[in-house]
């Protein structure tokens, strides 16, 4: 009706003697007519307010009720299209949202803008290049969000052709393509452009530093990161990652103490850092005082921490971890499913690696993986069989992982026959490329079962050459089955790989004094000294009480050493107790 009434069409009078008058004639002839109770006037203040909780309410996922309002207005604009569209893919339905824009009457660039920003949320990268070709007309905003889609899809060639036709660029623009030309290691190509950014903002900064670490160019990174005007929480945690690469947790602890308001991602930028350079301690302390400060743990987090229990083998701390997970509803969650199969099965608790296994809807090839892995480790190879019977049977392809474990699942059954069958298995069947590992696992099954010739076969018919891994296989199968020659080789090719690397002169010399050559044992203990390669100390560790105590070889620094060293005395004289026992009794029954 207002529509209607003042439109610049309309030739009735606008005064407002003429609307006070006139606009009740018009409702009461309307109401005669009989329309529908729904047919209610819009003023342009309803409609603002009906679009602004359409938008509301999809952000809240609530979409149903967006839907309802929608269907309710008498009069839409085109913002409530765009609304209303927009809420239907962020809500994940795409589908509907491209009905609607069919639907819709009058377009404008949003939401064709919409429509490309919902094929690249929903993966139809194609739909959103027809699309943006069937555009009437195109702003920045439009060629930017298809340069970006191309650019996250991996089709950085395609982004690049679109942007050198772009009309007018802008920082984000030139952003998205310094971080296509990064992801596809043109790293050079992607400085060149940032320095041709005319008004560079944080976002730019932090692209252009994050992607010389992901290339492996660390200093760099440093260096750009000491000239940026303004540093942020992303460019820090970015930085703080890029440490942790480099092993240097302690520079990225330092920045990270830097910054004043630390986000979720800082924090797990830095606990993972410590996990993945071998201090689960500092990860659990720093888990600790994430929580103290009341910032709630994210997938990551909780992923990074069961890494951290893993490689200490911290059954406890693992289980409250669970408890974590369990409370912040991440139960299902695949990637911290299989992080609880892992961190289980390196605890010594088998079944709860397989519960946790069942808690998955839809197990991964990485799921299966670890599971394969877990019985792998604990000794049960017809399990870890019939798991990859299960894993094909799902139809889950099985990767050069999955081979690892079934060759890691041979090697502690003693299985020399079935390891082959499953190594040619793999290339055969599978077309799977052996990797190192893969030939270094093969090595030692062969090795440990008396086979030392074949491996060493094996080694010479690799298609690439043999890493120091190989060949301590060899070496240790030398020592055990005393092949003075082999293990002499293989002895020479490790210090040859690693000068510093004390193994292969302690495992020699071991094997010359097992084979009574003392002179060569003087000579490579000398060799050592001369070299000034010294021998690694042993280490365990063990959890008593939530507390870690770390023992090393020649070492009485822990509190309680005279307790300890009292106890294993006791249990020395119990063993010899129980073997003469065991004497007493066999000369009896003879």
């Amino acid at each position: 009706m207002l529509a209607i009434c003042f439109s610049s069409s309309c030739s009735l009078p606008r005064t407002p003697f003429a609307i006070r008058t006139i606009f009740p004639a018009l409702l009461h002839s309307f109401n005669r007519k009989s329309y529908p109770l729904s047919t209610k006037l819009f003023s342009t203040q309803d409609v603002f307010a009906f679009n602004v909780k359409i938008g509301s309410l999809s952000r809240a996922g609530n979409i149903a009720a967006a839907r309802q309002l929608f269907d309710q207005m008498t009069i839409r604009d085109t913002v409530s299209w765009n609304s209303i569209i927009t809420g239907y893919w962020k809500n994940g339905c795409f589908d509907e949202s491209k009905r609607l824009f069919g639907l819709m009457p009058a377009k404008n660039v949003v939401s064709w803008n919409s429509m490309i920003a919902g094929c690249i949320e929903s993966g139809r990268i194609d739909q959103a290049l027809q699309y943006f070709q069937a555009m009437p007309q195109r702003n920045t905003a439009s060629w930017n969000a298809m340069i970006s889609g191309l650019v996250r899809y991996d089709r950085v060639e395609e982004a690049s052709r679109l942007f050198e036709e772009m009309p007018r660029r802008n920082v984000i623009s030139f952003t998205a393509m310094v971080d296509g030309f990064a992801k596809i290691g043109e790293i050079e190509q992607a400085r060149a452009l940032f320095n041709c950014i005319p008004q560079k903002n944080a976002v730019s900064w932090t692209v252009m530093i994050s992607g010389y670490i992901e290339n492996g160019k660390f200093d760099e990174a440093e260096k750009l990161f000491e000239q940026m005007p303004d540093k942020n929480i992303v460019a820090m945690t970015a930085m703080i990652t890029g440490y942790c690469k480099e092993g240097k947790t302690d520079n990225a602890k330092m920045l990270f103490d830097q910054i004043p308001c630390r986000d979720c991602a800082s924090w797990n930028a830095i606990i993972t850092g410590y996990a993945q350079n071998g201090s689960g301690e500092e990860a659990l302390k720093l888990l600790s005082q994430m929580l103290k400060t009341g910032m709630q743990p994210d997938h990551t987090t909780l992923v990074s921490v069961l890494t951290a229990c893993s490689s200490l083998a911290l059954l406890q701390e693992g289980r409250k971890t669970h408890v974590l997970v369990l409370k912040s509803g991440y139960e299902s969650h695949i990637s911290i499913c299989n992080a609880l199969i892992s961190m289980y099965c390196k605890c010594g608790s088998i079944i709860d690696s397989e519960l946790a296994f069942q808690c998955i809807d839809h197990p991964d090839v990485v799921s299966w993986n670890a599971m394969i892995a877990a019985f792998a480790r604990h000794g049960f190879f017809d399990r870890a069989l019939a798991s990859f019977s299960e894993m094909r049977l799902t139809r889950v392809e099985p990767d050069g992982i999955t081979f690892l474990s079934l060759l890691s699942a041979c090697d502690h059954a003693g299985k020399v026959h079935e390891s082959l069958n499953w190594f040619n298995s793999m290339v055969e069947i599978y077309r799977i490329i052996p990797g190192p590992e893969h030939y270094a696992c093969l090595v030692n099954i062969l090795s440990r079962g008396g086979q030392v010739e074949k491996a060493y076969k094996i080694i010479q018919e690799m298609p690439f050459e043999a890493d120091s891994g190989i060949w301590s296989a060899l070496l240790s199968a030398c020592h055990v089955h005393l092949n003075v020659k082999l293990g002499e080789l293989a002895a020479k090719k490790i210090m040859e790989l690693e000068p510093q690397n004390s193994g292969a002169y302690v495992v020699l010399s071991n094997i010359y004094a097992a084979a009574g050559m003392w002179r060569e044992v003087t000579r490579v203990r000398g060799l050592m000294k001369e070299q000034g390669v010294k021998k690694q100390p042993a280490y365990s560790w063990m959890e008593i009480e939530n507390k870690v105590h770390f023992f090393s070889g020649d070492d009485a620094s822990h509190p309680e050493i005279h307790r300890i060293q009292l106890e294993l005395k006791g249990m020395r004289l119990q063993m010899i107790t129980d073997n003469d026992i065991e004497e007493v009794f066999s000369e009896l029954s003879s």
